[in-house]
């Protein structure tokens, strides 16, 4: 019996505002922000703002970005582009190339002025989109 696949459902994403980072190209930017990642800021779109209520200085957050400059054909990578590592399934690795480039970044809030959160390192380029903001629960995150 032949099964007719049924074309895949599809969504719409609304960033929530944007990275304004130091790091510019690709290249520049470490594969993990505990190799140099420059602090940033986040720019939270104004009719988002409400969503800040209660944020404060030194809470720690994931930040959701769209990895908007990455290559998503990519199932398959050496992990840290290191040609010594055996070839891995994405979904196996934080590679940036994968079929939905999320990225998830958990970060500190160093300052909260309006609309724009100073963050601590983020390893992602300049203008990238921010999708979401979550608190870090430690019960949960950190077991």
């Amino acid at each position: 019996m032949k099964h007719n696949a049924s074309p895949a459902p599809t969504y719409t994403l609304l960033p929530i505002g944007i990275i304004r980072s130091d790091l510019k190209a690709i290249r520049a930017a470490p594969n993990f922000y505990t190799e140099g990642a420059p602090p940033a800021i986040i720019e939270v779109n104004p009719v988002y703002e409400r969503g800040l209520s209660r944020m404060k200085v030194g809470d720690e957050i994931i930040v959701i970005t769209w990895l908007h400059r990455a290559r998503r054909e990519l199932l398959r990578v050496r992990p840290e582009d290191d040609p010594s590592q055996p070839i891995t399934g994405v979904f196996s690795t934080r590679s940036p190339g994968r079929p939905n480039p999320l990225g998830l970044h958990r970060v500190k809030v160093l300052e909260i002025r309006g609309c724009r959160i100073r963050i601590g390192a983020i390893e992602v380029v300049d203008e990238t989109p921010v999708l979401d903001i979550k608190p870090v629960v430690p019960a949960a995150d950190d077991s």
